[in-house]
C-alpha cells in the first residue's frame, strides 16, 4: 500500500508514520508534506501510484480543501483533524474515514481495516463534496489549537492547550511551558504562528519577542524600569517575563478584557 501523508506538525507526521509501521511494514510511505501547493502537485502527478492519502485540514499555506479545487482525485482519502464533533458528519461523508488528533492506534487500524475492505469489495470512495466542508470551515473558522504534540526522548505525547502556562522562544526552538508543574517541552511551532492563529488571543498575549503568556497564569503585574511591565507567574518560572515597552498599552487593554 501506498500513502501520501499531508502534515504541518513535523512530531505528528513522524508519529503518523511511525504507526503506519507497526499496523502493517508493507504500508510505504511515498512521500510527506505540509503544504497544498506540494499536495496538490504530488496527488495530481502520482494519482496511479497512491492507494491513500492521509489529509490534515489545516496546513502551512491554507486549508487542505484547496486541492480539491484545483484537481479531481477520485483515490480514498482519510482525515485527520482536530476538528470535534460539528464537523465530523461532514468528514465522513467525504472521506472513507476521520482521525481525530492525537490519533489513537486502534482508530488508525480500524480506519486502514476500513479501506482495505473498500478494496477489496471494489467499492468507489466516497466524491469529495468541496462546497459542504469549505462552507463548514469557513463557518467554524474562529477554532484555536487544542492540543500540542510535544517529543519526551524518544516518545511523543500531547499536552492539552489549556495546560499551557506560556511559550517561550530560544535559539529558534519554541518551548511549551505547562501548568502547574513548570514543565518545559519542545513543540514544532514558532512564536509567530502560536499569535497568529493557532491560540485563543483572548487567553494568550504575547508580551515579548521571546515569550507569550496565559492570562490565568499570571499571579501579579509589578512596574518595571523603562515604563514597563513584569510579570510573575503562578508556576515555578525563573526567566524575568517583562511585556516590551511597546506592547504594554495592549498588554492593559487585554488584562482589563
Amino acid at each position: 500500500m501506498n500513502v501520501l501523508i499531508v502534515e504541518d506538525e513535523a512530531l505528528a507526521c513522524e508519529r503518523l508514520e511511525k504507526m503506519l509501521a507497526e499496523y502493517d511494514p508493507g504500508i510505504n510511505v511515498l512521500y510527506s508534506t505540509d503544504t497544498v501547493k506540494d499536495a496538490t502537485v504530488f496527488m495530481d502527478t502520482h494519482r496511479d501510484n497512491l492507494d491513500l492519502v492521509f489529509l490534515d485540514i489545516q496546513l502551512a499555506d491554507g486549508k487542505s480543501f484547496e486541492i480539491f479545487t484545483k484537481i479531481d482525485y477520485p483515490k480514498p482519502v482519510i482525515f485527520t483533524t482536530a476538528y470535534d464533533e460539528y464537523a465530523l458528519k461532514a468528514f465522513k461523508l467525504n472521506s472513507i474515514d476521520y482521525l481525530l488528533k492525537p490519533v489513537k492506534a486502534e482508530e488508525l487500524a480500524s480506519a486502514l481495516n476500513k479501506f482495505k475492505e473498500l478494496s477489496i469489495e471494489k467499492i468507489q470512495a466516497p466524491m469529495i463534496d468541496k462546497e459542504l466542508l469549505s462552507n463548514i470551515l469557513s463557518q467554524h473558522s474562529t477554532r484555536y489549537k487544542q492540543r500540542f504534540l510535544v517529543k519526551i526522548g524518544s516518545r511523543i505525547q500531547f499536552r492539552n492547550a489549556t495546560e499551557a502556562a506560556c511559550f517561550y522562544a530560544e535559539d529558534k526552538i519554541c518551548y511549551l511551558i505547562v501548568r502547574p508543574s513548570g514543565k518545559k517541552y519542545m513543540i514544532d511551532h514558532t512564536l509567530e504562528e502560536l499569535s497568529a492563529d493557532l491560540l485563543d488571543p483572548r487567553q494568550f498575549f504575547r508580551i515579548s519577542r521571546q515569550h507569550i503568556v496565559n492570562i490565568d497564569t499570571i499571579q501579579e503585574v509589578k512596574s518595571y524600569q523603562n515604563n514597563r511591565l513584569e510579570l510573575v507567574l503562578n508556576i515555578p518560572y525563573d526567566e524575568k517575563l517583562v511585556v516590551s515597552r511597546g506592547r504594554t498599552a495592549d498588554f492593559k487593554d487585554w488584562l482589563n478584557g
